[in-house]
């Protein structure tokens, strides 16, 4: 039942991904409101699953490696739907889209939905942990994604070469405001997940606390050059690639509420 529900969330971005990709070819994009609205439908169900799931087990649902991509799926679609309008970002769903389909593609075919031995009782800073920290790398993904559109458009306006997805890109300005506002949320809140950690009474995986402790300094030295203004935004928007891809590689080893505590 609850991989039902994933399926059908999964569909609906990828409706969004192909309508995108077919636009692009035939050169007539337009910032219609289908892809918004395929992806807040992916939403709904991802958080159907995740309730069934989460039922199912009697805690969060972040036992396993198949949980935890699902949930950060569910992350990058919460923060695109709560930031896309409000900062006139709605093409930012044609980026989204493939994201987050490729994320819940893999949970799916990859055979990493095995059950893990669990405490009796979850333990709330653990559980606090573990979400908040998710919720967390969703904000970094939407600013890989605003960092991504940012090269985009500026290598269309060096090039000259504009195509017809140009004209609903945002301002430069507005593109580089929404990744400092999606850097700063990114960064409480994965400070908050961090800490909550050391409040977990379970012993701490050191290799991994100190990974963890390095994607945090990362993203506080692209913080801390942008409050500096000593790097062009260009490079800010690299950055911000860079730094997801490379705090992604934190993913292989989590079982976040499994009885071996992760961070």
């Amino acid at each position: 039942m609850d991989r039902t529900l994933l399926i059908i969330s999964t569909l609906f971005f990828f409706l969004a991904m192909v309508r995108t990709a077919v636009a692009i070819k035939a050169r007539t994009y337009h910032a219609v409101g289908f892809n918004f609205f395929a992806i807040a439908l992916g939403f709904v169900f991802q958080t159907a699953f995740l309730s069934v799931r989460g039922h199912a087990l009697g805690r969060c649902p972040l036992t396993n490696l198949f949980e935890v991509f699902v949930f950060l799926a569910w992350s990058v679609s919460l923060i695109y739907l709560l930031i896309g309008s409000a900062y006139r970002l709605s093409l930012m769903g044609a980026f989204t889209a493939p994201l987050v389909f490729g994320l819940q593609a893999f949970a799916l075919l990859a055979p990493i939905d095995r059950p893990h031995p669990m405490p009796v009782a979850p333990a709330p800073w653990l559980e606090l942990h573990a979400s908040v920290s998710l919720i967390a790398y969703g904000a970094f993904a939407l600013a890989c994604v605003a960092g991504l559109m940012y090269l985009l458009q500026e290598r269309q306006l060096k090039t000259r070469q504009l195509h017809s997805m140009f004209y609903h890109f945002p301002p430069l300005t507005d593109l580089f405001a929404a990744i400092t506002r999606l850097l700063w949320l990114g960064f409480v809140l994965l400070t908050v997940g961090i800490a909550a950690g050391f409040f977990t009474g379970q012993p701490l995986p050191y290799v991994k606390v100190a990974w963890s402790l390095g994607v945090w300094i990362f993203y506080a030295a692209i913080l801390l050059a942008r409050h500096l203004g000593t790097t062009a935004p260009r490079r800010i928007a690299a950055l911000c690639v860079v730094a997801f891809s490379a705090a992604l590689t934190l993913l292989w080893g989590i079982t976040f509420l499994s009885s071996t505590h992760t961070l």
